[in-house]
């Protein structure tokens, strides 16, 4: 073995996991961009060479999308960009997305060889440095041998199940029209993230690239109102529903329909949308400045309202989660940046009553809790410690504690089956993957998995992509 080669083999030793630099917490309180700065050519080539390409690459396969990481670091070790985004997209259609805002922590990094003992090789920030350096070099997509069919797919929803399934339709040969309500593409990437955790240029260069395949999006069409299904369904050959999950679930505690009680989604949809000018439509804005405010939940979601209420102005902003910090759904590099910029975290506090006074929130009513047995799902349970209660004064409460199924009312009408929790029926297993109960129609993402990961919707909608190419060659 030569000494280059002896070098390489132990970089992670001679060499510390270094996360891109961060802007300090004081700037990011007043202000709505990525917080993470990109990583330099020099920083993302020492960095992927810590990786020691294992044998059996965990990485990878605790990837939804079992991204090719091992060998599109070694391309960026040896300065192969263009290579290795070429090597991304094989199997990610927004990896230039998943390097911001996957849970690096809970995913691809977690499951890395060198995580306990030296420290994570960063990938996420590695797979953002090599899809963004790309696209300033100037890549694009290669369709020249790609063999142009006679057939048409309709997608509804532009959300990253309805983008990636459109990516994978164009590299078949399909021709691919995405319809959506919204002006934008991108469902929540563009609308539900913060823009700093994902600014909107990155969308938009991404809707270039897929407007370069030959995608063509019609926006601002609200399927079933300014177009009907029946009309979309008999012009293409077949239908792909990625419509995600809307419906907020609720906390089922007395006082959440008091003025200064809100959801997640619609007040993170409604601040975006006055950032970016947008009428609200749905979604009016909601100001907290120099409001107390309180946010249930410990998923990303909640995360991202704390954050979004601080860079308002929000005179106190805390977080509540009925279990440890250990067993918080979200990542915890989210929620490390939330306590940096000044969010009070209340571990074990479970809320009881949102309290009201002239019909406006006042408080919140909590309980302290310990972690007992595991409920079915494996997670221990919280269990209410008796004479611990108290309360948390407030103006303004966030309830962030998920998602769930946004049947449409059309679905009946076409045989479109649902289950009891009016996910979408459509199984990765049949003959023609994620083909829903009508033939023509297919359905991924949240809307048939549950809410979830956008690398999972990703994941998903590039097997129903494959399985609509198999429907339309039979």
């Amino acid at each position: 073995m030569s000494k280059l080669n002896i070098r390489t083999k132990f970089e992670f030793i001679d060499r510390d996991r270094e996360e891109p630099s961060k802007r300090s917490s004081e700037s990011r309180r007043h202000e709505f961009l990525e917080i993470y700065a990109p990583f330099q050519q020099q920083e993302g080539e020492a960095q992927s060479e810590r990786c020691i390409a294992c044998g059996n690459p965990y990485c990878q396969w605790k990837c939804p999308v079992h991204n090719y990481i091992p060998d599109w670091l070694k391309l960026a070790g040896e300065g192969r960009i263009i290579e290795a985004a070429e090597l991304a997209h094989q199997t990610n259609s927004l990896p230039e997305i998943c390097g911001r805002i996957c849970p690096q922590d809970r995913l691809c990094e977690g499951a890395c060889t060198l995580n306990t003992d030296y420290g994570a090789v960063t990938i996420g920030a590695i797979e953002r440095h090599i899809t963004d350096t790309a696209f300033a070099q100037g890549w694009r997509p290669d369709l020249s041998g790609v063999v142009q069919t006679d057939h048409k797919v309709a997608i509804i929803g532009a959300g990253p199940a309805g983008l990636a399934c459109a990516d994978v339709l164009a590299r078949n040969g399909v021709k691919v029209i995405v319809y959506d309500k919204h002006p934008e593409i991108g469902g929540l990437l563009s609308f539900g993230i913060p823009k700093f955790k994902l600014e909107h240029k990155v969308i938009k260069t991404r809707r270039r690239i897929l407007e370069g395949m030959g995608i063509q999006f019609v926006l601002g069409a609200n399927i079933g109102q300014e177009i009907s299904f029946n009309e979309v369904l008999e012009n293409h050959d077949a239908v792909f529903l990625g419509l995600g999950t809307y419906t907020a679930m609720q906390g089922g505690m007395p006082g959440e329909e008091a003025d200064g009680v809100y959801h997640a989604l619609d007040y993170l949809i409604g601040n975006t949308k006055s950032l970016l000018d947008i009428p609200a439509g749905d979604h009016e804005f909601t100001d907290l400045k120099d409001r107390r405010v309180v946010v249930l939940g410990g998923g990303d979601t909640a995360m991202d309202c704390v954050r979004t209420a601080v860079r308002q102005g929000a005179r106190e902003v805390h977080c509540l989660y009925r279990r440890d910090r250990d067993n918080m759904p979200g990542s915890q590099g989210e929620v490390e940046n939330a306590l940096e910029e000044g969010v009070s975290f209340h571990f074990n506090v479970q809320p009881l009553e949102i309290i009201e006074e002239q019909g406006k929130v006042t408080a919140i009513r909590v309980v302290e809790t310990l972690l007992g047995l595991a409920d079915e799902s494996g997670r221990q349970r919280p269990q209410p410690i008796d004479g611990s209660e108290r309360r948390i004064e407030a103006d303004a409460v966030i309830v962030a504690y998920g998602f769930q199924a946004s049947p449409e009312n059309w679905f009946e009408t076409f045989n479109i089956q649902t289950n009891q929790w009016g996910l979408v029926k459509a199984s990765a297993e049949d003959e023609f993957a994620f083909q829903t109960s009508n033939p023509k129609v297919f359905a991924a993402g949240d809307m048939v998995r549950g809410a979830d990961l956008v690398v999972t919707a990703i994941a998903d909608a590039r097997k129903a992509a494959l399985g609509i190419v198999g429907y339309l060659n039979q």
